[in-house]
């Protein structure tokens, strides 16, 4: 791999803070860029500048500005040119621009479609320093449509034992309406032990019918070797669970189940009642957990009835993690991941406010979702394809195949 130097003027740098902030972050995010670009050059002539080596591929040819709109400014860029061999290639305008593009052509198209306020104008400007016309928008628009369509349909390929799904809220304009969109993610743990983002959609709500059809696209898709699922309570993708996954067992967030427990007792018991969960949800095996929460239950039911009762009955549902060998348990016994994956989404949208139409709001949140999977898989695996393997040979399967038939019955009930 090519050596990263970058070269700074301190005196210039010092000069720009002390003026104008925003000139200064551009002009070091510029000066950084060029550097990469200059690193990849190498990489791929696999020579330095003036370097002559045996590997050498070409030989550089000058350079070719190249503007690149930034949350910070326009700034121009330094492209490497090669001759005598492949062309330069480089993945910073891809991967740097394609969600930013995403929200730009999102304001631009509701300028476009007259739905806009002076400030989503006046923001476009600070992150465009243009306008753009309806034309380009159109041509825009078709490109994200199609990338964000090839991720969210590509195949998916072998077994993903841990699925963890959610939903978030946006407004979206609709036949002259701003009504809330349910919006789905699905996120996943192949047997190799890496997680991604499976799958993605836009619903009218969050209910039985709309749970089964997100659940049915993504086994449609491919899915399968699903042996546990994680969410929150919700009863539309409990019964959905069920029915697409049914040898798949549930695990009910514990964070959200704390949360729900805590809500119903009295505020001066809030605090030692979350200690004493927390502890609970530590416990080694199922049979310390159930005295555990009995405990729990003793201490607490003449002053947290209702608290108690959401306990007992939702307790043997959020410890189907306990099945699951120590090390694993803290990546799947709740949705944290998923929640904070919301967050960023709803950080991206703020800009926006209300959606012009769902096309635009699958375009931007499919552009975000695809820069972050790239990210995802990219992580250090959370445990081996050989350990997977292992755990197939235990009676951890057939545990967990046990308690999805329980939990299936309980519905049917």
């Amino acid at each position: 791999m090519a050596q990263l130097n970058i070269t700074l003027n301190q005196d210039e740098i010092l000069q720009l803070l002390a003026n104008d902030r925003n000139a200064a972050f551009a002009k070091l995010l510029q000066d950084s860029l060029n550097s990469i670009l200059k690193a990849e050059s190498a990489a791929q002539l696999k020579a330095e500048p003036y370097e002559r080596t045996e590997e050498r591929t070409g030989s550089r040819n000058g350079f070719r500005d190249r503007p690149l709109t930034t949350r910070i400014g326009s700034i121009t860029l330094s492209v490497p040119k090669h001759r005598g061999g492949e062309p330069f290639h480089t993945l910073i305008f891809d991967n740097y621009g394609r969600s930013e593009a995403a929200l730009i052509v999102t304001m631009a198209e509701m300028v476009v479609n007259g739905v806009s306020t002076r400030k989503v104008s006046q923001v476009m400007e600070t992150l465009c320093g243009k306008t753009y016309s309806k034309s380009t928008v159109s041509e825009a628009c078709k490109e994200l449509d199609k990338k964000v369509k090839e991720f969210r349909e590509r195949p998916l390929a072998g077994e993903y034992p841990f699925m963890t799904v959610d939903a978030t809220y946006f407004k979206v304009r609709e036949n002259g309406r701003i009504i809330s969109k349910a919006f789905m993610i699905a996120y996943g743990t192949n047997s190799e032990g890496h997680r991604e983002i499976l799958g993605f959609g836009i619903y009218a709500n969050e209910s039985k019918r709309t749970w089964n059809e997100f659940l049915k696209s993504l086994k449609d898709r491919g899915l399968h070797g699903v042996k546990m699922i994680t969410s929150d309570a919700h009863e539309g993708i409990q019964d959905a669970a069920s029915k697409v996954f049914p040898e798949a067992a549930w695990q009910r967030c514990q964070f959200h189940f704390s949360r729900n427990i805590i809500d119903k007792a009295p505020k001066k018991y809030q605090a030692g009642l979350a200690g004493e969960l927390q502890e609970l949800w530590g416990c080694k095996t199922i049979e310390e957990a159930r005295k555990r929460k009995d405990a729990i239950i003793a201490d607490y039911k003449d002053v947290a009835e209702e608290a108690m009762n959401c306990l007992d009955e939702g307790f043997e549902s959020a410890m189907s993690v306990v099945v699951l060998p120590h090390y694993l348990r803290k990546y799947f016994r709740t949705s944290n991941h998923i929640e904070r994956l919301n967050k960023e989404l709803k950080r991206r949208s703020k800009v926006i406010g209300i959606f012009p139409n769902e096309a635009s709001l699958m375009r931007l949140m499919g552009s975000v979702l695809a820069e972050r999977n790239d990210e995802i898989i990219s992580r250090k695996s959370i445990f081996t394809n050989k350990t997977y393997q292992e755990l197939l040979s235990t009676d951890v399967p057939a545990k967990l195949m046990q308690i999805a038939t329980e939990q299936r019955n309980l519905l049917a009930a």
